[in-house]
């Protein structure tokens, strides 16, 4: 029997994941629904008398989409779905049940369920405890590979702790490791990678053109970075994040930061000749006293030539215990920090208009900013920065843990940093002159 499917470069890459958890989607049109079937189906083929679980936040939800996609797809003659227990079997003892969590307490009904396989259509509609809850139906007397396999758009009321446990712990595509060592990985899907839509339907991408704008970042361009009340509204990580590189050593260089015992938050920002700002490297790191704490921005910086080390003016307080101030204890370990202004308002529209995006000569979008993308702690936490409930035009510091790493860019633009300076190549008669001169002052 042939089975004539083809699957587009980011659904391979779905069925071909092997962490214990995985995330497939971001926009609207993506190839989620048939990823989903299509990799239960090779799953279940290839491993015999496997269980898995498809799950919806309702029944009739998962009968409009996945059980009515994947009626279309099984071949009969290999599988069969029992409508009145919501089960298929395939001919080689392999089962999928399709079932659903409306409720906190219908994780219950799973209680003395095992699975090999759980996947859950439309994460984001779910709570983290339903899912954390469903990580323990996991387990058999088999050796065949246990997994959770989720397909997702952004938003819903899950979408801040989807995006906390998928999107902002490492880049998409990488492997992240938990300290348990159990794995996870996001794999991004676009409507423009689902090949198969977009020669049935090409005016699809018309029809999101005229959502809102909050749901066109959302389903056109899978962007994670947005939801009510986020402050920065510009950040965009296809604009503001990218691959790390070795900077020109003419650029001039920077270190921000951030202290206190709750976090360091300290950054490695360049600045190039045109002005452009782009943070290279960061540590995010809790419970250093100020000696630890200089040896890590040490650490951190490493060979390059730093102009100025800004930090904000609380640091040249004096502290009841050592009568020292945080500025004159840095300095003791050799870090010489600089006054940046710390007028909270005006350092924040600051950093906006760093962060807002224009077109440049060529036409592409881009910005004042950019953040390696290794910089996880700020990439994570500034687009979850809110407004304050009492005075719109400034950030919330609710949560404090949160802030810290925006607060050290903002010191940073406070800090009016300089542009790097392209060195300037003499012409040789020039060169020979100057030489002749300094020859006749040397004798």
């Amino acid at each position: 029997m042939v089975i004539n499917w083809k699957a587009n470069p980011q659904q391979r890459k779905f069925f071909n994941a092997t962490a214990d958890e995985v995330l497939y989607g971001g926009a609207a049109g993506g190839g989620k629904s048939y990823g989903a079937v299509m990799d239960a189906f090779m799953y279940a083929l290839r491993y015999p008398k496997s269980k898995q679980l498809i799950l919806r936040r309702t029944f009739p939800e998962l009968e409009k989409s996945i059980i009515r996609v994947h009626l279309e797809l099984y071949p009969r003659e290999l599988y069969k779905y029992n409508q009145t227990n919501h089960t298929g079997k395939f001919v080689n003892g392999s089962i999928i049940d399709f079932g659903y969590i409306d409720h906190e307490n219908d994780v219950i009904q799973y209680q003395s369920a095992e699975y090999d396989v759980i996947r859950f259509d439309e994460l984001t509609h779910f709570t983290e405890n339903m899912y954390v809850y469903m990580l323990s139906r996991l387990r058999g007397a088999n050796d065949y590979p246990k997994q959770i396999k989720s397909g997702t758009n952004p938003g819903g009321i899950g979408h801040r702790w989807v995006k906390k446990r998928f999107i902002d712990t490492v880049p998409a595509g990488q492997v992240y490791t938990s300290d348990a060592g159990t794995t996870r990985v996001f794999i991004p899907a676009k409507v423009t990678d689902n090949v198969a839509l977009m020669k049935k339907d090409p005016s699809y991408i018309k029809r999101l053109m005229n959502l809102s704008e909050k749901d066109k970042k959302a389903l056109l361009d899978g962007s994670w970075d947005f939801f009510e009340g986020a402050y920065f509204s510009e950040f965009d990580r296809s604009i503001h994040v990218c691959k790390p590189f070795t900077v020109p050593e003419y650029w001039t260089k920077y270190v921000a930061l951030d202290y206190g015992l709750d976090m360091l938050a300290a950054y490695v920002i360049a600045v190039d000749e045109s002005g452009k700002a782009w943070v290279m490297r960061e540590v995010s790191e809790s419970n250093l006293i100020i000696k630890q704490a200089a040896a890590r921005i040490k650490s951190l910086v490493g060979n390059d030539k730093i102009t100025a080390y800004f930090a904000p003016p609380d640091m040249w307080n004096r502290r009841q215990d050592t009568g020292k101030s945080v500025r004159e204890i840095f300095a003791e370990n050799g870090i010489y920090i600089v006054k940046a202004g710390n007028d909270r308002v005006q350092g924040w529209y600051g950093l906006k208009e760093y962060l807002h995006p224009y077109k440049d000569e060529t036409g592409s979008i881009t910005a004042k900013m950019a953040i390696f993308e290794n910089c996880t702690y700020l990439i994570s936490s500034l687009p979850n920065l809110v407004h304050d409930d009492h005075n719109p035009n400034d950030v919330s510091t609710k949560p404090h843990e949160l802030t810290h790493g925006a607060d050290a860019i903002r010191y940073f633009v406070a800090g009016r940093p300089i542009n790097g300076q392209v060195p300037q190549e003499r012409d040789d008669d020039v060169l020979d002159y100057d030489d002749q001169i300094d020859d006749f002052l040397d004798y």
